[in-house]
């Protein structure tokens, strides 16, 4: 095993010895109370299987049959849980198949920030994977169920629906994915597309005909963000079948796995010798492994908030210092946009995550004394999945990269780091996403350009303002402030300026997530503007300085004249109200800050 990830994997479990022992305690005495339909009230069960049919009413009269919870983000609006609509149908059918029953527990909301970047709702995205996490736990507080299946894809989704499972941590779960729609417009022409409109080279029907060859069809974004990331990081934690992630929607094998997850997760509940309860699967190991997995892949800059939420939710402490040794223990192994050319697609037919587990377990990389759906040990996710004569198996998965410019080896790896950063110094403490840029670090010393608002960069750059070298922050953009939405619409302006030659970056507490690309981004700046973070006291013209090399970011003022000033207040209340954004001030006032996961739903948590 690497050293430095058993260091790392180490420290986190003596520093969660309390909080973790205190959640195994919790979902042992949930186990020892178990689901109440023995002994619920004659109302009571009557009221939980009332619209059940003749023999699953007579199954549930007893506690011989398994009882599965359906927890879904299906919408039709998404493309990426459009699919889901038949599951629930597919799902009763295999349970009911293996003499056990499946009920639709509950949905939860599933919002998506290609849709909202740039617009009101994008407020809302971030506290939308808490209400997720809170709907999955009203979904399962019926306490009629054995084991749970949770259907989700994308950004803020699987967080929640982990976060939710991981409070009902006695209960087996499996993660059922729908998969990435089939490739479109290559992102590198979709981003091509994207700057020549900011730069005004093309009109907005150019631009939304490059959206809509992008994304196309039922499924998730090719693009390797959030929700491909979330995919990756859920089956390296053992909570998805064995190559399961990226297989298309609508397709036979896609069907065929989601079956079989139905039927495995009837064998994991506490009715029969195999119990094997989320909470016992989602250890420091496993969560470990999941880091691992994203920095090896150069994956969503989100995970370093949800992540740290999911662990929470386990009983596990972990932080930044965490993912940046890792990072320089994990060499990035694959070249996915924004990283590189190729989509998800690309990535699965290059070896995908069969190739990645062996590569990754071959290196020493990742724990394989784990617990799984499947089982002990990964040496099963090195299998992939195949239909052969309509059968499902799982038969091994390839040696070696059928594409080099896709999926490297640990011994010959794009980057010897995993490419995230994490930068600390007077400004505060902040990431950086390198896997994407064009040099190996980030070093830069530039004069500040201040924004209080995403929408300011817009006019400034338009009018030439910002045709030098500098280091552009966006303050006012953290989770206190107004939920730190995604600023997508800096990269566009942004890129240009470096395609232009000059020197420049950005600063911000916000977010930028998984895509993230050639612009270098400070982001997630903590302590944010609004708790009286450094980043309130930058004004134009002050000299920053971003090294990725030394872990440094420093705002040049010295500390005499830094004293002097008072913190730059924003009225931020535009960003408050409206659009439902009004209902989550009181969710907004207990967010925690980025390092300690942005979440509401911990007690202790330090701002």
């Amino acid at each position: 095993m690497n050293s430095i990830i058993q260091e790392v994997t180490q420290r986190i479990i003596e520093r969660s010895k309390v909080t973790r022992q205190a959640y195994l305690d919790k979902i042992e005495n949930a186990r020892r109370q178990g689901p109440h339909r023995g002994v619920l009230s004659c109302g009571n069960l009557a009221h939980g299987f009332a619209a059940c049919n003749a023999q699953d009413k007579s199954d549930l009269r007893s506690m011989t049959k398994a009882n599965i919870a359906i927890v879904s983000s299906y919408n039709d609006m998404l493309s990426a849980h459009q699919p889901y609509e038949a599951y629930p149908a597919m799902i009763k059918e295999a349970v009911a198949e293996v003499g056990s029953v499946a009920q639709f527990a509950g949905g939860v909301p599933a919002m998506c920030d290609g849709v909202t970047q740039g617009n009101p709702g994008m407020d809302l995205s971030l506290m939308s994977r808490d209400v997720i996490a809170m709907s999955t736990a009203v979904a399962l507080s019926h306490n009629m169920f054995d084991g749970a299946m949770m259907l989700g894809i994308c950004d803020k989704i699987v967080p929640g629906l982990l976060i939710g499972s991981l409070s009902f941590g006695h209960l087996p779960t499996v993660f059922v994915p729908a998969g990435p729609m089939p490739s479109g417009l290559p992102n590198k022409e979709k981003a091509r597309v994207r700057q020549a409109f900011a730069e005004g080279k093309v009109g907005r029907d150019a631009l939304l005909e490059a959206e809509s060859k992008s994304y196309h069809s039922a499924g998730t974004c090719t693009f390797y963000g959030t929700a491909n990331s979330n995919q990756l990081v859920v089956e390296t934690m053992g909570l998805h079948l064995p190559g399961s992630s990226f297989v298309n929607p609508g397709t036979e094998l896609r069907d065929a796995l989601t079956k079989a997850a139905a039927r495995q997760v009837t064998r994991l509940t506490d009715l029969g010798d195999n119990y094997m309860p989320i909470g016992h699967i989602v250890d420091a190991k496993a969560i470990v492994n999941g880091l691992v997995a994203l920095l090896a892949t150069g994956g969503s800059t989100n995970h370093t908030m949800h992540l740290v939420a999911v662990a929470r939710a386990a009983g596990f402490i972990i932080n930044w210092d965490d993912f940046s040794d890792i990072s320089k223990a994990v060499p990035l192994l694959t070249r996915i946009y924004p990283n590189g050319s190729a989509d998800i697609n690309h990535f699965v037919a290059a070896g995908g995550m069969a190739l990645l587990f062996k590569q990754l377990l071959d290196a020493g990389l990742l724990h394989n004394d784990v617990n799984t759906i499947c089982g002990y040990g990964l040496e099963r996710y090195t299998q992939e999945p195949k239909l052969i004569d309509g059968e499902l198996v799982w038969v091994d998965g390839p040696k070696e990269s059928a594409d080099n410019t896709v999926f490297a080896t640990v011994a010959e790896p794009f980057k010897p780091d995993g490419g995230l950063s994490v930068l600390q110094g007077n400004l505060g403490r902040a990431v950086m996403k390198t896997s994407a840029l064009r040099a190996p670090h980030c070093v830069i010393k530039a004069p500040a350009v201040v924004f209080e608002d995403q929408f300011e960069l817009d006019a400034a750059f338009k009018a030439g303002e910002l045709n030098k070298d500098c280091i552009v922050v966006v303050r006012y953009q953290g989770p206190a402030a107004i939920g730190m939405p995604e600023l997508h619409r800096l990269t566009p302006p942004l890129g240009v300026l470096q395609d232009r030659g000059f020197n420049v970056a950005l600063v911000t507490d916000g977010r930028m997530s998984g895509a993230s690309g050639k612009v270098p981004a400070a982001i997630h700046v903590t302590p944010e503007a609004l708790h009286g973070g450094m980043i309130a006291k930058v004004e134009n013209g002050d000299m920053i300085e971003l090294n990725t090399a030394t872990g440094e970011m420093n705002l040049l003022v010295d500390a005499d004249t830094l004293a002097k000033r008072a913190n730059h207040i924003t009225d931020v209340a535009h960003h408050q109200i409206g659009m439902g954004r009004e209902m989550f001030a009181g969710m907004r006032r207990t967010l925690s800050g980025a390092e300690q996961g942005a979440c509401s739903l911990f007690d202790g948590e330090e701002h």
